[in-house]
């Protein structure tokens, strides 16, 4: 490798001892059957389970529910900058929707009951998650949810789709977010989140969704119709359900600000590797000083933005990281990482057009990070609100 992938200060030696691993388990399990996933459409779902055995799935779950007891982000930023080396796209995005983001709502807000029922098939990868945000007709906007709970007896009843839902069709537990209450008062205090799980009746899968990317990775459409809940299946607390995804956004979009630093390096990396092999002109593309003055300047970007969001996961670790700090460095990485790829697809020539190198099927995967986990407008405007006191 170049000296791209030179030791970071942000890693210690456990960290590099997990690399090790994720890289071996790559080699041996991943590597050779991308192109085969991304043609079917799907992963195999016994993946997650070897995945889960080596302990790559339930990083922040407590020992006493089957998991490491370690929240160290660090072995997430490891884990996930070597799936962007091999160009494990499809699988990186479906392992982060599980560990990143469903695994901490279970963790921080699950009844003892629930998480002593759930997190050890999560952490292993028996079970898959999901969480159930986007409708139909409402994407970044949470408030305009119309997925409805409404109480019955001392449970509820749950009655609504969802779209777009990563893990969709291999979900066993997905957590979904739902109205229940119509008082325009409540605002914010008017939705919940909820436990739904795989075989309850009125829960059903709709088709699975053909992308432009992330072709593997298996999203879908989901409806809830008159799907009774239990008490236990109420994630936290009435009312809160907001407040609980505020709160766990800045995870979810420092996982996506990693990825795209991940990505842009291992485009790098390609393209790196690609300009000394394609000739034009009697040398190297290597050579030419547009080239030279295009890759520093990609190379310094990354490198600027990977100092932020390795501080952030620090920050992350120590507990200390807002949703503003965290919404900065979502847009910008994404947007960084989407243009980089456009850059070094343009290096590759009609190469970087087929999709038999990596660099191209990077190009159709990296469109949609600008928009799911918040589009790059919502963060802006989050972060402007927070700079000038507006809401």
């Amino acid at each position: 490798m170049s000296r791209l992938y030179a030791p970071r200060a942000v890693f210690e030696a456990e960290h590099q001892e997990l690399r090790a691993s994720v890289r071996e388990f790559l080699r041996r399990e991943v590597a050779a059957h991308i192109e085969e996933w991304e043609d079917a459409g799907d992963i195999p779902r016994e993946l997650w389970g070897r995945a889960g055995k080596q302990g790559f799935l339930g990083f922040g779950v407590p020992e006493e529910h089957g998991g490491p007891g370690v929240a160290d982000y660090r072995f997430r930023l490891a884990m996930i900058e070597e799936f962007a080396k091999v160009g494990a796209t499809s699988l990186a995005a479906g392992f982060s929707v599980h560990t990143d983001i469903v695994l901490p709502y279970l963790v921080d807000l699950a009844p003892p009951e629930q998480a002593e029922r759930l997190l050890p098939g999560l952490a292993t990868g028996e079970r898959i998650g999901a969480i159930a945000m986007t409708e139909p007709g409402t994407g970044s906007d949470l408030q305009g949810i119309r997925t409805t709970a409404r109480p019955d007896g001392d449970g509820w009843v749950l009655n609504g789709s969802k779209t777009f839902i990563t893990n969709g069709i291999h979900a066993d537990v997905v957590i979904v977010v739902a109205r229940t209450s119509d008082d325009p008062a409540a605002g914010s205090r008017a939705f919940s989140l909820f436990l739904v799980e795989e075989g309850m009746p009125g829960f059903t899968r709709g088709r699975r969704l053909k992308k432009v990317g992330l072709k593997a990775q298996d999203t879908a459409e989901l409806s809830f119709e008159e799907v009774r809940l239990g008490p236990e299946a109420l994630l936290g607390e009435e009312g809160r359900g907001l407040h609980a995804l505020m709160s766990h956004l800045p995870m979810e979009r420092i996982s996506i600000a990693v990825t795209a630093c991940a990505g842009t390096r291992a485009a790098l990396e390609w393209t790196i590797e690609y300009v000394h092999q394609r000739r034009a002109f009697g040398k190297e593309i290597a050579e030419f000083q547009n080239t030279q003055f295009a890759l520093a300047e990609m190379v310094t970007e990354l490198e600027i933005t990977q100092a932020y969001v390795d501080e952030a996961v620090l920050r992350l670790n120590r507990g200390e990281l807002t949703a503003v700090d965290a919404a900065k460095a979502k847009w910008w990485a994404t947007e960084m990482h989407k243009r980089t790829v456009d850059r070094c697809v343009q290096f590759h020539g009609g190469y970087g057009f087929m999709l038999e190198y990596p660099i191209a099927r990077a190009y159709a995967d990296t469109r949609v990070t600008t928009i799911y986990g918040g589009s790059t407008e919502i963060m802006k405007t989050i972060i402007a609100r927070d700079l000038l006191g507006v809401r």
